[in-house]
């Protein structure tokens, strides 16, 4: 059965960094688009990061130039890179599989927190 599984989470100063992961078991990341989003206590759920399943990507104007979305195909594993984190960062973070030809999501991680402290 596919899963989704996050970690990477924490908590950390404005300013410092986290890299989270998505180990995407049952999945060919090859041959998927993935995604990332975020979901701040009180607010919908925001788009952060797709990746496609040739590498080519997409980022929220909201982390562009701070984040990165990557993934191992080899290891069936995506990644966020996260630097110059803002408070405003702090929130819940989910991996997401998308259909490739809406981007929207059909199966989604249990996610992972990230809280970022001024």
């Amino acid at each position: 059965q596919a899963q989704l599984v996050e970690s990477g989470g924490g908590s950390v100063q404005a300013g410092g960094s986290l890299r989270l992961s998505c180990e995407a078991s049952g999945y060919i990341l090859s041959r998927v688009c993935m995604g990332w989003f975020r979901q701040a206590p009180g607010k919908g759920r925001e788009r952060v990061a797709d990746i496609d399943a040739d590498g080519s990507n997409t980022i929220a104007s909201s982390v562009k130039g701070r984040f990165t979305i990557s993934k191992d195909n080899g290891k069936n594993t995506l990644y966020l890179q996260m630097n110059s984190l803002k408070p405003e960062d702090t929130a819940m973070y989910y991996c997401a599989a998308l259909y490739c030809s809406t981007r929207g999501p059909y199966s989604w991680g249990q996610g992972t927190q990230v809280t970022v402290s001024s």
